[in-house]
């Protein structure tokens, strides 16, 4: 069995790696250009010492007769110094070697000369003699003519003056790399750490220990973390919605599922009429599924775009409620106009009357009012009430919210209330709880048309 590891893609060592290549491209290639440039100072400075020389070169020259005496000054630089001289006519062929140059054997230094001398300076050349030269070319006029001279120098002492710079170059150039590695490696670890802390605090909102990540954070990541934190606050409202819809649904079918028990329970019903009242329910059942979905898909919405008739609504519950209390002997009355219409879904019109009426037929003692009307502010007015025990005013606010609940003595999850003035809200309405004429509570919703 052949084990295969696969190395995990880290961002730090691609950094690493293009950061180092590109310093040491950029190092290698200074300490190459220092060397040629130390080399060709080195070049220079020998040129300029031969051109300083030229009379005692002219000297040598003269004791091969090569040029006519005339005046003192060539006698008066003669020196038994000898130079390795070649002189060469305008094709490079070499037509003269000295006395030094003959000795080493250097016959073919024109020759050799002429396939480098168009490079660049320095001239460097391996000779019939095998050791290596630096080749100085000086075109000199003596006695009105001009010569081409080839002076060579043995190239040992400065092959070793530069090979000692250039490791000294390279030496100081590899602690500068090493300095650059360490400085990277901080700056890297130093640079990655709002990443690592990002990391850290998403996994604290994973874990539900925090809910967004904190502002702080370079300007380079903010975007980022805005984003992320624009994403989670998105995300849990989301999840509150389908959280809350599921809730709403729940309890909006309670109260018919409590009717379809009724019905089914209710023996002066023959069996078409129970099954025409339980469709009914169903019907109402499956609309409600609809609308929760939509709502947890959208969030809650005022759509007053539409328009609801309200009577056949109300009318259409109060049947329900009578069923699902049935024992309580509830008086009821509608005082609301035939044209009288919700500015908005049924959906959430079903909602808000479904909730308050049923809170009023289980809270009551035997009487329900609910009407409608348009006040003179040209405001949807819809106020349930009912002559039961009312709602003490230091609680009122509370119960709007969910999980509160003005009765903990009967069943119930404190949602209807909630979902009422979410829906209110949504269409940027009141709703407002007060006591009754019957003594009892009073809901009263005002939405602007």
């Amino acid at each position: 069995m052949q084990l295969k590891l696969k190395l995990k893609r880290r961002l730090l060592t691609r950094m690493f790696v293009t950061s180092l290549s590109i310093i040491a491209l950029v190092g290698f290639g200074l300490a190459w250009l220092v060397n040629i440039l130390y080399a060709q100072n080195n070049y220079n400075e020998e040129t300029a010492k031969l051109i300083a020389e030229i009379p005692k070169v002219a000297a040598e020259l003269k004791e091969h007769n090569l040029i006519p005496e005339n005046t003192n000054w060539l006698e008066e630089n003669t020196t038994p110094e000898k130079y390795i001289l070649a002189s060469c006519d305008k094709s490079y062929k070499q037509v003269w070697t000295s006395s030094l140059a003959v000795d080493r054997g250097l016959f073919d230094a024109c020759e050799r000369f002429n396939d480098i001398r168009l490079d660049a300076p320095p001239y460097y050349l391996n000779l019939s003699d095998n050791k290596n030269y630096f080749v100085y070319l000086l075109s000199v006029e003596l006695a009105n003519q001009q010569y081409n001279l080839l002076v060579m120098k043995d190239a040992h002492n400065l092959e070793q003056e530069l090979n000692k710079f250039s490791r000294r170059t390279y030496w100081r150039l590899g602690m500068l790399f090493a300095l650059a590695l360490v400085l990277l490696i901080s700056a890297g670890y130093w640079g990655m750490r709002p990443l690592v802390r990002m990391r850290n605090e998403l996994q604290q909102v994973s874990s539900g220990k925090a809910k967004s990540l904190s502002q702080d954070y370079p300007v380079e990541l903010e975007g980022v973390t805005q984003a992320l934190n624009q994403l989670l606050v998105q995300s849990s409202a989301q999840q509150e919605r389908y959280q809350n819809a599921m809730n709403d649904l729940a309890h909006s079918l309670k109260t018919r599922l409590a009717a379809v028990h009724a019905i089914t329970d209710d023996t002066s019903l023959d069996k078409d009429a129970a099954s025409e009242k339980v469709m009914e329910q169903v019907s109402q059942m499956d609309q409600l599924v609809k609308y929760q979905l939509k709502r947890a898909m959208l969030g809650r919405k005022g759509l007053k775009q539409e328009q609801t008739p309200v009577s056949p609504l109300v009318e259409q519950l109060t049947q329900m409620l009578f069923k699902v209390y049935r024992d309580k002997q509830v008086n009821f009355s509608a005082d609301i106009a035939k044209e009288q219409a919700f500015p908005g879904d049924k959906g959430d019109l079903m909602e808000l009357c479904g909730n308050l009426m049923e809170n009023a037929f289980k809270m009551c003692i035997s009487q329900v009012v609910v009407s409608s009307y348009y006040n003179d502010n040209s405001e949807f007015v819809l106020i349930v009430e009912d002559d039961g025990p009312g709602i003490p005013e230091k609680i009122r606010q509370d119960i709007l919210e969910r999980g509160a609940r003005a009765d903990t003595q009967k069943a119930g999850q404190g949602i209807g209330l909630a979902v009422c003035n979410e829906i209110v809200t949504s269409y940027n309405g009141t709703l407002a709880i007060e006591t009754s004429q019957l003594e009892g509570a009073k809901f009263t919703i005002t939405i602007p048309i």
